[in-house]
């Protein structure tokens, strides 16, 4: 659910001036030049990376010239597992919590962002034509030390750097990938000790939310995206923490979503839930948060066993954080710990997090500094005992998100 964008790009609601587009030109001749010239282009790369970011602090602001998303499109597999180019804003995230067989449990989040600087495509056709930039995230928590580990990549597109299929799910930045080949993805990702090398089977087919996969973000009718999700990953592979590798066995969730456009200026940040229930259920809860620190009305997607998605956009949620953590490094305040009920379904749960420190901090990609972290679920469901585990995302508390999409 985390949008690619504070840090890289500013709000300017006018086109861009002549002057962007002569720096953007600029950029690509000058990477043109280098590559025809040969020698290291990933170094070349990394010293043109200034110029880039020149390029993002004067591109348009969210939206404008790309696409909406708008109802009634219809999803197409596996095409849709590609990138979207026409829209401004594209991720494809995986999060999910294994354990070896000694019982270790652990967290895994890795993402993948496309981000578009210009709607405009080059005229040359130049492979090192500067259009798209490639964030990616990943980060490892090991439950029983509480130990946390992240770090983070971004690339412009082009050969040997990063790159996305635009007909199957195949991304890249440099040599981490996310890949599917027939029924399984496979996930790779790696920095200094710490590693995931994972293949995922789908345990249910792929789920639409909101309708066949439009999901309104708010009230304007431009806050929306098109979002599906992966909810039940079975994931084998193994896992290395602080230099130790484990074979790791568990459940994964997929999220991909792509759009142009989802906050306005009065809303501060959003709380994402992604559930996964031993009644053989997943609950994806989402509400937006203003400045004023209320919250607008929660939607979702209750995935029953059999797979039926069940849209609960008008179904009364209840969502309070029973308890706070304040992060000793951005002192940014975070709920932690939730009651969540759907009185309509016969849900309540009570949320826990075994790990309170699980803030990123993405200042080399995104700019933006979020906490992604593994959950814990209990309660009850129809009366009947119920538990699961999952992952919770928290935007805009230790800065606001507004006017960075």
């Amino acid at each position: 659910m985390f949008y690619p964008a504070g840090g890289l790009l500013s709000r300017d609601e006018t086109p861009p001036t002549e002057p962007s587009a002569h720096r953007i030109c600029a950029v690509q001749g000058s990477i043109g030049n280098n590559a025809a010239q040969g020698g290291n282009l990933y170094r070349q790369a990394l010293r043109l990376l200034p110029f880039v970011l020149v390029v993002l602090s004067t591109s348009p602001g969210p939206g404008y010239g790309f696409e909406q998303a708008m109802p009634g499109r219809d999803p197409a597999f596996p095409m849709d597992h590609g990138k979207h180019r026409s829209f401004q804003t594209e991720w494809w995230y995986f999060t999910g919590n294994v354990e070896s067989p000694e019982g270790r449990e652990f967290g895994f989040q890795l993402t993948f962002f496309r981000r578009s600087l210009t709607e405009r495509r080059s005229k040359d056709g130049s492979a090192w034509s500067v259009r798209d930039v490639y964030p990616a995230h990943f980060a490892l928590v090991d439950v029983k030390t509480g130990r946390f580990f992240h770090t983070e990549l971004i690339s412009r597109e082009g050969p040997g750097l990063a790159e996305a299929a635009p007909d199957r799910l195949f991304v890249r930045v440099k040599d981490w990938q996310a890949e599917q080949s027939e029924a399984q993805i496979h996930l790779k990702a790696r920095k200094d000790g710490y590693a995931v090398d994972l293949v995922l089977d789908a345990l249910k087919p792929v789920a639409l939310h909101g309708l066949s996969g439009f999901s309104r973000k708010g009230d304007n009718h431009s806050q929306a995206s098109y979002y599906y999700s992966f909810t039940r990953l079975e994931v084998g592979g193994s896992l290395t923490f602080d230099g130790v590798a484990f074979p790791i066995k568990g459940l994964a969730w997929m999220d991909h979503e792509f759009g142009s456009s989802i906050l306005r200026q009065d809303q501060a940040g959003w709380d994402w839930f992604s559930l996964q229930l031993d009644d053989g259920s997943e609950l994806m809860l989402f509400h937006l948060r203003k400045k004023d620190g209320k919250y607008e009305q929660a939607f979702g997607t209750l995935v029953e066993m059999d797979g039926r998605t069940i849209d609960l956009h008008g179904e009364k949620i209840l969502i309070s954080a029973t308890g706070t953590w304040t992060s000793p490094v951005t002192k940014a305040v975070y709920p932690s710990g939730w009651s969540v009920k759907i009185p309509g379904k016969g849900m309540s749960l009570m949320i826990t997090t075994p790990v309170n420190n699980q803030e990123l901090s993405a200042s080399r990609s995104t700019g933006i500094v979020y906490w992604e972290g593994t959950v814990r679920a209990n309660g009850t469901r129809d009366g009947k005992p119920v538990s699961g585990k999952g992952y919770v995302e928290l935007t805009g508390y230790a800065h606001s998100m507004a006017g960075r999409l």
